[in-house]
């Protein structure tokens, strides 16, 4: 549990960001956000450690709806060389990583994004340019043995897929709530 102080450096932090990228939240106001914060009991937990994990939590406002999405440049730091899920890393015979991206979004509490956010939060900025980030795969394609990863190349976003159990130095995943 955070204490008071605690609370009040993160909004700090996610004030900033919040100024700093208003283009991302045009219609909305941060004494609205903060209240939206504080009426969710999780949602401190989820912002710590989302921004402890590199991930670099903004608001955006996406149709109607008040997200908190990793919005570092790059793939959040403290989350890459992770495969997709933990079938895919408990079947990989030589060299299994030490975590999922499923799992940790699961221990953060937090769900991966899908394609169609994906392509959302590229048309506010240019994210992934020189990383990659899992999403959230179909079922269909995932009970094939793949995963779907997406990165921005030559201002365009692209999503590709991969064996579930690959994972890499340059690819982790990101994250988002919903604040209701």
């Amino acid at each position: 549990m955070m204490d008071t102080n605690q609370k009040e450096l993160l909004l700090g932090v996610l004030k900033k960001r919040f100024e700093k990228n208003k283009h991302r939240h045009e219609k909305l106001s941060w004494d609205l956000v903060v209240e939206k914060i504080n009426q969710d009991p999780k949602a401190f937990t989820r912002i710590l450690m989302m921004e402890e994990s590199g991930g670099e939590p903004d608001i955006f406002d996406i149709d109607g709806k008040i997200y908190v999405i990793d919005a570092s440049k790059e793939s959040p730091k403290g989350r890459v060389s992770c495969c997709y899920d933990e079938e895919a890393r408990l079947e990989r015979k030589k060299f299994p990583p030490e975590t999922s991206a499923e799992m940790l979004a699961k221990k953060m509490d937090i769900e991966l994004i899908d394609e169609t956010l994906y392509r959302v939060i590229q048309a506010f900025d240019d994210f992934d340019l020189k990383t990659s980030s899992w999403i959230k795969t179909p079922k269909t394609l995932r009970d094939l043995g793949g995963a779907l990863f997406g990165d921005k190349r030559y201002e365009r976003t692209f999503i590709y897929h991969n064996g579930a159990d690959s994972y890499y130095g340059s690819r982790g995943f990101r994250g988002y709530f919903i604040l209701n």
